[in-house]
C-alpha cells in the first residue's frame, strides 16, 4: 500500500511495485487538501529514494548523450542519412523527456527537504515548549 503524494508520484514515475518492500512510502492518515504526513525517518528515507532515482536519472542523461554522440549515418546515401536524422531526432525527444524528469525529481526532492526543515523545526519547538512545561 502507497500513500500520499509522494508514493502516488514514485507509483506513477516507475509502476506498480516496482520500488519493491524498501520503496513503500508509508504516512498518516492519507492528508487531504494536498498534504501527506510522514515522521523524520519516513521522510528522510522518501528522500534518500528519490536521491537515488535522480542519480539514475542523471546516468541515464549521459548515456543519451553517448547515443547521440554515436548517431551517425552508416553510409553516405540519403536513405542512410534519413535513418541517422530520425535517430538524432529520437534521441533529442529522449534527452528533452529526461531533462524533464530530472528538473522534475530535483524540484521534488528541494520540497521534501524543505518539508523535512519545517518538521524538524517543529518537532524542536515543540519539545522546547513541553521541555519548560515541565
Amino acid at each position: 500500500m502507497i500513500i500520499g503524494e509522494a508514493g502516488q508520484a514514485v507509483q506513477a514515475v516507475w509502476g506498480g511495485d516496482i520500488l519493491g518492500e524498501r520503496g513503500r512510502v508509508y504516512g498518516g492518515g492519507g492528508g487531504g487538501g494536498g498534504r501527506f504526513e510522514m515522521d523524520p525517518e519516513e521522510l528522510a528515507s522518501v528522500i534518500g529514494q528519490w536521491e537515488a532515482e535522480l542519480e539514475k536519472i542523471v546516468d541515464d542523461a549521459r548515456t543519451i548523450e553517448g547515443l547521440a554522440i554515436a548517431a551517425v549515418a552508416p553510409g553516405q546515401d540519403p536513405a542512410s542519412s534519413g535513418y541517422a536524422s530520425t535517430t538524432y531526432d529520437s534521441i533529442t525527444s529522449l534527452q528533452a523527456q529526461n531533462d524533464s524528469m530530472r528538473k522534475y525529481v530535483q524540484n521534488y526532492i528541494k520540497k521534501l527537504k524543505e518539508a523535512q526543515t519545517k518538521t524538524v523545526a517543529t518537532d524542536q519547538g515543540l519539545s522546547e515548549t513541553f521541555g519548560q512545561a515541565t
